[in-house]
């Protein structure tokens, strides 16, 4: 699995123009399941970015997690993480089957709200609109 997060002062997700998931500060997911995946490496990434220290403590060091920041989660999912942009100028989309995808989405979604930290989302094979105002500005892309 695959997981790009920002760190946000605010983000939301909109589908036909409505608004379906909105955080103020706290982590922007976007997610990818690639063939192979299974719940375990699900999990694994859900320790992973729910742990990631990339908000400031009192000495402006990146040093607390988004829990320990006292911030949201809003998890999108995003297939063209997976692609393989290795050869030409085409990407090869190379995520998995969207039956198993959706699953181990819904599966990091569920595991992300049960460590405690308010969690919204986007809509599965959706198209979505996301609003972002990255703070910082600081990404990283995580991989189990």
């Amino acid at each position: 699995m695959i997981a790009l997060i920002q760190r946000v002062a605010e983000a939301r997700v909109l589908v036909d123009e409505s608004v379906i998931g909105r955080i103020g500060l706290g982590l922007l997911v976007f997610t990818a399941v690639e063939p192979g995946d299974t719940e375990s490496l699900c999990e694994r990434l859900c320790r992973k970015v729910t742990g990631y220290r990339v908000f400031a403590d009192q000495d402006g060091k990146m040093n607390l997690d988004v829990r320990q920041a006292g911030g949201t989660l809003l998890i999108v999912s995003q297939f063209t993480l997976a692609a393989d942009t290795t050869g030409g100028l085409r990407p090869s989309l190379k995520s998995a089957p969207p039956e198993q995808a959706e699953t181990l989405y819904n599966k990091f979604v569920e595991c992300c709200r049960s460590r405690g930290i308010p969690t919204e989302t986007g809509c599965f094979g959706a198209n979505m609109q996301v609003h972002l105002v990255n703070d910082g500005p600081v990404t990283f892309l995580l991989r189990t």
